[in-house]
């Protein structure tokens, strides 16, 4: 159990990661825009907020990240983040798409119970 808890914890730090990259590189770039269904205007008018929000996923995979390296000591910081990462899909997915809710949250909210029955 310790392991599964483990490896969706890191899947779910690379996933902010992934997200990270998206909206901090990749916003205003064809892939970025085919992602989000953006138009280049729009693109355009919101990077700089993309950045931020991005920046965001990456503090996410970091802490996710530290409480891995941590290892059994760094139980409580991987409960915080991926606790995070499911508060953040949520009001995503309350405010901007339900889409957020499988592909953020969902992943989030099995790692974070992974972790929970492993402690």
């Amino acid at each position: 159990m310790k392991l599964a808890a483990q490896i969706a914890a890191a899947l779910v730090a690379a996933l902010q990661v992934y997200f990270m990259v998206l909206e901090m590189f990749l916003w205003t770039r064809p892939f970025g825009r085919r992602t989000f269904g953006l138009t280049a205007e729009f693109a355009a008018a919101s990077k700089s907020l993309a950045a931020n929000q991005g920046l965001y996923n990456g503090f996410l995979a970091a802490g996710i990240a530290w409480g891995l390296y941590l290892g059994d000591a760094g139980q409580g910081v991987r409960l915080f983040f991926l606790a995070c990462v499911v508060v953040a899909g949520v009001f995503g997915a309350a405010t901007v798409s339900r889409k957020i809710l499988v592909v953020q949250a969902l992943p989030g909210a099995i790692a974070l119970a992974l972790a929970w029955l492993a402690a």
